[in-house]
């Protein structure tokens, strides 16, 4: 299944993505059970990833209705509201290689908060004290269910499914001057989450459908110019393992996201930044294309 979050006449809403058709699944509920009302997991994606296999059911058998179908209305992120988004460093090979970095023994994870969030057909913002703006495609891990102390072989139990990412990052100000890197390291704070740093979806498909996020081709372009393109089979630390990883004394909630790396292709490596009128197209093979447009702050 695709499931996204979209707002519809100003009521966030859950729906359900079959080809072209988008299905307003509280409408359906509606509809199909000629009641008023309909549960609060169809207005929530978090409470409907908390909800389990019963909603995703309900979910299966209200998209079988097929109606009421909506074309006036605005993607929002697939998970507006997660309770943490976790991101991690050069878990490419050939991305270490063009950026001249060593390979992690273990993943390193920095934090992105929610409000770097934009969906689909929205906006990115260059902002006004940002000079070098980044582009770095990534596959994005929702988790489905609590879990702390994930083993590896076990990992892909606690997740929901997977949707598409945008690691916007201000490389000025993740890289700062040599004294204050060398004491402090980088700054990954505001290099990495001013406003509508995280582009995600168009939506959410779920694990059934991505039987194995390892193997999945990833690209990129800016102004249909081919940028990025790799493959998850590169990764140096697999879907299974970052979860675990990122489960060691944090509990992943529903909801969560886990940005899985970036291939090779950045801006930095290009001397090639971002601006003002740039349209994103980011895409993962059988999860999705995600389409962002650059904006001056």
């Amino acid at each position: 299944m695709k499931l996204a979050t979209v707002k519809i006449g100003g009521e966030v809403k859950i729906a359900a993505v079959v080809g072209e058709k988008v299905i307003d699944l509280a409408a359906a509920y509606k509809k199909h059970y000629g009641v008023d009302y309909a549960p609060d997991f169809l207005y929530d994606m978090k409470k409907l990833i908390s909800a389990g296999e019963p909603a995703l059911r309900l979910v299966e058998e209200l998209t079988a209705v097929g109606s009421p179908v909506v074309r006036d209305f605005q993607w929002l992120p697939p998970v507006p509201n997660p309770e943490k988004i976790l991101c991690v460093a050069v878990n490419y090979r050939a991305h270490g290689v063009e950026t001249g970095m060593e390979p992690p023994e273990r993943p390193y994870f920095f934090p992105k908060f929610p409000n770097t969030l934009v969906g689909h057909r929205g906006v990115v913002l260059k902002h006004r004290v940002v000079e070098r703006l980044d582009w770095e495609v990534e596959l994005v891990v929702v988790i489905g269910r609590a879990g702390k102390y994930i083993k590896p072989q076990e990992a892909l139990d606690y997740v929901f499914g997977y949707t598409v990412g945008v690691d916007i990052t201000a490389r000025d100000w993740q890289n700062p001057e040599e004294k204050t890197a060398r004491l402090y390291g980088k700054n990954w704070i505001w290099g990495k989450s001013m406003d509508t740093m995280a582009p995600t979806g168009p939506y959410i498909v779920t694990k059934d459908e991505v039987p194995d996020p390892n193997r999945l081709a990833l690209r990129l372009w800016v102004n249909e110019v081919l940028e990025q393109e790799g493959s998850t089979t590169d990764l140096i630390f697999k879907v299974q393992e970052l979860v675990s990883w990122a489960s060691q004394g944090i509990t992943l909630k529903p909801g969560d996201l886990i940005f899985t790396g970036t291939p090779p292709g950045v801006g930095w490596a290009k001397g090639k930044y971002l601006k003002g009128g740039d349209v994103i197209q980011a895409e993962v093979e059988n999860v999705g294309r995600l389409v962002v447009y650059v904006v001056e702050e």
